[in-house]
């Protein structure tokens, strides 16, 4: 099953000490990269939420936001620092004092100072903790769930796609062998033409007239096209989406009709060929967004 790498999961929970929302993004990238937004008081468990995370996704860009309130402000990180509260109002009137300053200590002159806000030492409990992730890893399946969704969107026109290259190859297996003997037969008439009185072996003749003709011959390259094309189905239907295998099977059909547009002689063949290229293109730029 094919996945999309974009997508958008959300999930909340609650429990009688913390609430916690997640937000997940996901966009296109070569390899995983995961951002979190974290308090502060989580910045030391950012490793194990990415490890939660690259359980489930093996590639894209992730973006995580995390939310988490306190029911009880006294059990939060944070709480009123008492002590450099007192601290800072002795400070200030003290420097009122001395400056001769009249006006009264108000809240915003409170607020801008981080450390009346810092509270005692906290860290976050291995039961909350344990929500915690439980919560992101519902957050991850709402966002997985969505790019299976795309991602089956997408498996159903690479399928499409795929099948007329699969019509555009039989067409020119069908027509190889009737060109490439239609090639060997204007050759002799031709040489034959040149060289009438000439004093040429007929064998050696037909020898090398069959190698020139032999080198049109495309049913090799529609062989390994097949070979690809059935592969290509296959890694479609798997139960793990595999982006950078596809990829590479792309490559390898594209310089297969790349061989058979350098070796045909013929305009139908050609034509056949270059369609080809273009389907492998657009599957290509698909490609580009699955996990």
């Amino acid at each position: 099953m094919l996945k999309s790498m974009t997508g958008f999961g959300k999930a909340s929970a609650e429990n009688e000490r913390i609430s916690v929302e997640f937000e997940l993004k996901s966009v296109n990238s070569r390899f995983l990269e995961v951002f979190f937004r974290l308090p502060n008081f989580l910045s030391l468990k950012e490793f194990e939420l990415k490890e939660e995370i690259k359980k489930k996704i093996n590639r894209g860009k992730i973006s995580v936001s995390i939310q988490i309130n306190f029911k009880d402000p006294k059990n939060s990180p944070w709480g009123i620092n008492t002590e450099k509260l007192n601290e800072f109002i002795v400070s200030i009137n003290e420097i009122k004092k001395l400056s001769s300053i009249k006006e009264d200590l108000k809240l915003n002159h409170l607020l801008t100072n981080k450390d009346l806000f810092s509270g005692n030492k906290f860290e976050i409990t291995e039961d909350d903790f344990s929500f915690i992730k439980s919560t992101l890893n519902i957050a991850v399946d709402e966002l997985n769930e969505m790019k299976s969704n795309e991602g089956n969107e997408l498996a159903k026109d690479l399928s499409n796609r795929i099948n007329e290259i699969d019509k555009s190859v039989k067409d020119i297996n069908d027509n190889a062998r009737d060109t490439v003997e239609e090639h060997h037969s204007l050759l002799k008439e031709r040489i034959k033409l040149l060289i009438d009185d000439a004093n040429i072996n007929p064998e050696r003749l037909e020898t090398e007239l069959a190698l020139l003709a032999d080198k049109a011959d495309v049913s090799e390259e529609c062989v390994r096209l097949n070979s690809h094309l059935k592969f290509f189905i296959e890694c479609i239907n798997e139960n793990e989406s595999n982006g950078r295998r596809l990829n590479f099977l792309c490559q390898e059909i594209n310089r297969e009709a790349n061989t058979i547009a350098s070796k045909t002689l013929s305009s139908e063949i050609s034509h056949k060929a270059i369609f080809i290229k273009e389907e492998i293109e657009k599957i290509r730029e698909q490609i580009q967004n699955i996990e």
